[in-house]
């Protein structure tokens, strides 16, 4: 797949059951990403408090020894009414292939942290 010098990374997708790239025209400025330290500056400005203190808030629930993590590791669910619930969801073993070499290889079961969104989410982002 050819993808035009003229377009930037963030222009192209691929859309599932397509052989093609297919250009999105979304300009960089109006995209919406919050990462962790916009996160912690909305924090502290919403709280009136400093980055630090904000942080820590953060951390509570999104580090790696934080609430989220620390229950789905004990095989808990976490639900945040409204929003949304975090589990951790068994995938099977299964058989799959090398897409170098072709080759079938064996994936061991393992479990992957799930979330799902709550109705007071889903109405919120389908609200026009």
């Amino acid at each position: 797949m050819r993808l035009s010098s003229r377009c930037t990374p963030w222009q192209w997708t691929l859309r599932p059951g397509r052989a093609r790239a297919v250009q999105v025209i979304v300009p960089p400025h109006k995209e919406h990403h919050v990462n962790k330290q916009e996160l912690v500056e909305a924090v502290a400005k919403h709280l009136d408090t400093s980055k630090a203190h904000a942080g820590s808030v953060v951390e509570v629930f999104f580090g790696t020894d934080g609430v989220i993590a620390s229950t789905l590791k004990k095989g808990g669910e976490v639900n945040v009414t409204g929003f949304g619930s975090f589990k951790v969801r068994k995938r099977a073993a299964r058989t799959g292939r090398n897409p170098q070499t072709g080759k079938a290889i064996a994936i061991k079961a393992s479990k992957a942290p799930v979330f799902k969104a709550g109705k007071g989410l889903k109405d919120l982002v389908n609200k026009k």
